[in-house]
Formats: C-alpha cells, structure tokens, sequence
C-alpha cells in the first residue's frame, strides 16, 4: 500500500486528539487574540501642552478637558469592532488620570470637576456598561516623581500605584508596560524591578495578560506602524531581548516571532490614527483613512497578531470627528469583506488528502472555530479541496489553526484549477499565494479569481496539520490594499 494510502488509512481509523505542539497559549492569551482588535487611549497634560513628551513638570491645571465623555470613546470604539481598550494612566510625564493618594500630579489637582474627576472611574464604568474590556498603561517613566532614579524606592511606589489602579475599577484585561527611562528630577535614572511589577499584577489581576517589549504574555511587534511579518509565530526565544533601549535592533525577531521559541508570546501590532499619539490640532487633515486602517487591520489581525489601534483625545474630551468616521469607515469595510454570509466557503463540499477519524474538511467550514480538520500523527504535508460557485470571484483566503493545540503550519500554498473540470494532477493547478505562518488567524491576499473550487496545500508543518477555517472572500473596491506587498511606508 502506498505510504499516503497508509495514513489516510491510519488516519482515518484514528479517533484520538492530536498531541498537542508546544509552547501553548494560556487562557488568558487566547482569551486576549480572539479579541483581535483593540483600542488604545493617550489623554493627560500632552493633550493641552501640544506635546508628546510631557517633561514632568507641567502643572496639573493644563489638564481641563471641557465635555470629556468616556461613553463616546466607547461608541466609537465599539462601532470601529474594538473589543477591549487600553487608556494612558499614566505617562512618562507623571500625572495619574486617577485621584491617587501617592501623589500631587493628577486629576486630583486639576481644575477639571474642581478635582473631583476619574478619568479611569469614567472609563471603566462606560466600559462595563457597554460590554468592552478594560485596560491600562502605567509607564514606568516618571519624569514628576522626586524618587525616580533612587532604586527600591520608586520601585515601591510604582508598585503602589499599580496597586491602586488594579484594585479600584474592577476586571482588567490587558497591563501595557513599555520600556521608557530616563533621568529623572533627580538626574538620575531608575533600575526598573519588572519582575516584582509582573508579580504584583498577577496578584491583583490573574486573568489580565501583560504586554511589553518582550512579554511575559504579549510581545511589541517591532514597530510602530501596525503590521506584522508575512511570517509570524506566536513563539519568542526570549533570551537576548530586553525592554526599550535593553531591546536591541534588529527587531525581526519580534516582527517574525521564532518557531524554536521557547514562550508562547503572541504579537501586538499599536499605531496611532494619526501622526502623533496625543491629540495635536494641526493633525486633524492627517487621520488615517478607511482604506489605510482596512489594509493595517489585515496586516496586523491576518497576521497572527492583535491591532492596537490609538486614538489620541482632544482637549474637549471627545474623540475627534474624523477619527471616529475613519473607524467606523474601517468597521464598514471589515464588515463588507468579513462579515456574516460573506464566507463564499462556509458549508461547501470538500475533500481531503486524509482526515483524523471524523474531523474531516467539513469541519473547517463549518463556521465553528470549535471544530477542526485533523490529520494523521506523523503528517507532515496535507491537502484540502473546497467547492467554490464559480460565479462568484474573491479575492482573499482566511486560514486559522486551533492555537490551543499549538501553532504548527511552516508552510502553505493557495491555488485553483487551471482550466475547466477536474483534476487531480498539481501542474494542472494554478498557483494563486505561497506562504508561511498560518496560527489564529491568516488573510491572504490572492488575484481577484473565479473558479470552481479552491485547495490549500500545506506543504510543511511542525506536527501533523490542524486547520479550523477555511474561509473565502470578496473586498469591496478601494480596500484591496493601500500598498503593494511588502511593509507600508513610514507616516
């Protein structure tokens, strides 16, 4: 019998579950990539100051938005898709967006609500009344703080506010540290005790994931621009890597990940709608359009990786108008391309180079992430077919690997017959996309096509291929992708 003959035999006979491939997600990481797409808030003393940077010594009365309303941040958040959102508590300027008791620079000393303002009380509950995740960014950077720079110290009190944001305002989904330092009023720069700060987190808030340059749970993609590589493991090898300046160029493997990595660590892709990532009057004709945001959202969310895309508050309080009409431009687009009874694959005949027991090619098309089509132990390569009307072209492909058994796909290949009826010899197909990575979620980008059916081939794979979508679809004009194949331009 031939060896391919042997497994589907052998597959077919088998009813156990794959063994799983190593590193695996926790919960809480695949609790946080099925999100997909997140929002990020930057709003303190920069905003009225014009500045980035603030430099620590700003005083707190700048800060004195005029119809602040966290609910609209929320609805235009949630009409962009957004499931979750991460909000500047503190920047490397100082001031706390919450009246804390460990220092003077916050909203407690502001003329906003004569210093009787919540910026994260507002936040959090218009998140929980709208059904929307809520997060936080502490920057370890304190540029107000007298203590800065003295060690064990600050870190001290670092750690107390962690502790005060952390108890006060309910369940946190996601704590963003980066790795900003520098000297402080003191002249001084700090040692930052990132293990204790992780500690404290996981004490306070178990089932927050936390994200910096490297990890522990979610690692910085390596730019700030939004995407992230063609290829793109979940896996990190964490030795050598550091946070900020301690994280050294190149950043490839932060883009690529590393599949002998030995941490689950999945990407996040941040950049800002505009420009700048606070709030500048003369950026209101420089937001980023529909079209650009559609083709970072595949970039980053097609890519195995999570879009954290900001919005910098303006000194009402309010997203800007034109931030909130590019999102929900964004949403429109997503929802034409991606959206329920789009899947011109979803329920269609399929057929298989051999399947585990009953998880044949149904089982990725079936619409439920769920199920999945397996294959024998000891596969390497594998081949599904699906059904396609051929009046109807596409344009994209989405693959997705059930991540909570690891992520396994080295390589891939898209193609469609290349001429009219059936065939079963490979030159007779024609190649659409050749890839790599696959995991959660991988949009490909193929020729605007029609064609009676569809195949993927995986053509190298870690352990034996599992796929739970298979999905085919159609963009609507203008959002095929801003660029051409390859990172887009620096803004």
């Amino acid at each position: 019998m031939p060896i391919d003959a042997a497994l589907a035999l052998v597959a077919a006979m088998d009813v156990t579950p794959p063994a799983p491939c190593p590193p695996l997600p926790t919960p809480a990481q695949r609790a946080w990539q099925d999100i997909g797409f997140t929002g990020f808030i930057h709003f303190g003393p920069n905003t009225f100051t014009d500045r980035e940077w603030g430099h620590g010594d700003e005083p707190a009365a700048v800060f004195d938005p005029t119809a602040l309303d966290a609910r609209q941040w929320v609805r235009v958040m949630k009409d962009a898709g957004i499931g979750g959102v991460v909000i500047t508590a503190k920047h490397h300027d100082g001031f706390c967006n919450w009246p804390t008791a460990l220092s003077r620079h916050s909203v407690r000393s502001s003329p906003w609500k004569e210093g009787n303002g919540d910026v994260l009380r507002e936040l959090s509950d218009a998140c929980r009344e709208a059904g929307m995740r809520f997060g936080v960014y502490l920057s370890p950077w304190d540029r107000n703080n007298p203590a800065y720079g003295t060690g064990e110290a600050y870190n001290r009190y670092f750690r107390d506010q962690l502790r005060e944001v952390l108890t006060s305002y309910g369940p946190v989904f996601e704590v963003w540290f980066d790795g900003a330092c520098g000297e402080g009023p003191n002249g001084r720069r700090q040692q930052y005790d990132f293990p204790s700060f992780e500690r404290t987190v996981r004490e306070l808030q178990p089932n927050a994931v936390i994200f910096s340059d490297v990890g522990p749970d979610i690692r910085w993609v390596g730019n700030e621009q939004g995407w992230a590589g063609e290829t793109c493991w979940s896996m990190l090898k964490v030795k050598g890597h550091g946070r900020g300046a301690d994280n050294p160029p190149p950043t490839k493997s932060l883009t690529e990940g590393d599949e002998d990595g030995e941490a689950w660590i999945p990407a996040e892709c941040d950049v800002s709608i505009r420009p700048g990532w606070f709030y500048h009057a003369h950026e209101d004709d420089k937001v980023k359009g529909p079209a650009q945001l559609f083709d970072l959202w595949e970039r980053s969310v097609g890519h195995n990786a999570n879009f954290h895309l900001n919005f910098p508050v303006d000194r009402r309080g309010l997203i800007h108008e034109r931030d909130a009409a590019a999102a929900r431009g964004l949403r429109a687009l997503v929802d034409a391309a991606y959206g329920p009874g789009t899947d011109l694959a979803r329920g269609r005949t399929t057929a298989v180079s051999q399947a585990r027991g009953t998880h044949d090619g149904s089982k990725a098309v079936d619409g439920d992430p769920a199920t999945s089509w397996a294959t024998a132990d000891g596969t390497r390569e594998a081949t599904i077919e699906v059904e396609l009307d051929p009046s109807r072209a596409f344009d994209r492909v989405v693959l997705a690997e059930p991540i909570e058994h690891g992520q396994r796909v080295r390589r891939f290949r898209v193609s469609v017959p290349a001429g009219p009826g059936p065939s079963d010899n490979r030159r007779d197909w024609r190649t659409l996309a050749e890839g790599t990575t696959i995991g959660h979620r991988r949009i490909v980008r193929v020729p605007t096509t029609a064609a009676q059916c569809v195949r993927i081939e995986i053509l190298d794979a870690r352990a034996c291929p599992l796929i739970s979508h298979v999905g085919v679809h159609r963009t609507v004009p203008g959002a095929a992708g801003a660029w051409p194949p390859g990172p887009p331009p620096a803004p």
